[in-house]
């Protein structure tokens, strides 16, 4: 039982970050229809910002450990690397995705890999910042809030998952209960509509990589938080949380919201269990059976429609 409960708590709480860094491949598919491969490079930098930002404040402060740091400097971290990340995201799409908006999908996605080894060589610069991992300093005493059993509840696993899924309900709310969330379903349904029935549609879709970029740092600020040790940008395990919250976003179901949310759970849980009561070398081949037998069995995702095109 104390497996079983371990289990089910790892897998969650690695399906939040997984559904996090999902959201941001569905919205800009949603909207633009093509998969942006930059976006878990933005991930990357949100760890790398907030490790900086955490660094530099808590030796400004004096050097001051978890449990001397103010209780607002968790908080304050997350923020800026969300607003630095939006920023970088609104130049990438800026720059390198709106001269190709009429260009073939495929152009799109050479600039897309382009734009993703642009970034983890850059960040490998030691001007900015290198090749060493690091460790993100503590900001939250990681007290142990509830033990049942043998498993300990503790405040990081609360944190990542509350911030997480607050998140998550937030941008839900955003899509489908406002005038802007209407505007960016207009702007995914048809552009050329959208367009003519006076709709932003170059607003909407900034926004959308803004949004999508903001996501991805909040997601790497949790994923620092939990593991501590940060590795180079360019890193091969960057890769792999990136390819599998693409997965998570196809397995829910590619351009839906809640899709990417259900798939990011699905993949965690799934993960966990196969290592805990299978094999945990296999760890990342049940990710992508999963994702094999989802495309056979339904290839718009679990929560996806089949797209029928009229003749």
């Amino acid at each position: 039982m104390d497996q079983l409960l371990q289990t089910i708590k790892d897998g969650i709480s690695m399906g939040s970050l997984y559904a996090l860094i999902a959201l941001g491949y569905t919205m800009v598919y949603g909207i633009l229809k093509f998969i942006n491969f930059a976006h878990s490079d933005v991930v990357v930098l949100g760890a790398w910002l907030s490790l900086v930002m955490a660094d530099t404040t808590t030796r400004a402060l004096g050097g001051a450990g978890a449990a001397g740091a103010p209780w607002w400097l968790g908080g304050a971290v997350l923020v800026t690397a969300m607003v630095a990340c939006g920023l970088i995201g609104f130049t990438i799409e800026r720059l390198a995705y709106k001269p190709l908006r009429g260009s073939p999908r495929l152009n799109v996605l050479i600039t897309a890999i382009g734009v993703s080894l642009f970034l983890q060589n850059t960040g490998q610069l030691r001007a900015v910042f290198g090749t060493n991992p690091r460790s993100i300093p503590p900001l939250i005493h990681d007290a142990t809030l509830l033990t049942v059993g043998q498993v300990n509840f503790k405040l990081l696993d609360l944190i990542g998952f509350g911030t997480a899924v607050a998140l998550m309900i937030g941008l839900d709310y955003l899509v489908f209960h406002t005038k802007l969330g209407r505007a960016m379903r207009a702007v995914s349904h048809n552009r050329v509509t959208a367009s003519l029935m006076g709709i932003p549609v170059d607003r909407v879709i900034s926004f959308t990589f803004v949004t999508g970029a903001m996501l991805a740092a909040a997601g790497g600020f949790l994923w620092a938080l939990k593991y501590e040790t940060i590795k180079q940008p360019a890193d091969s395990s960057w890769v792999l949380l990136g390819l599998k919250a693409f997965v998570a976003a196809v397995v829910g179901g590619i351009g839906n919201v809640r899709g990417a949310m259900l798939g990011g759970m699905a993949i965690g849980l799934l993960e966990n269990f196969g290592s805990a009561y299978l094999s945990s070398s296999m760890k990342d081949v049940y990710v992508f059976a999963l994702l094999i037998v989802v495309l056979l069995v339904r290839p718009g995702g679990i929560l996806g429609k089949a797209v029928v095109e009229k003749v």
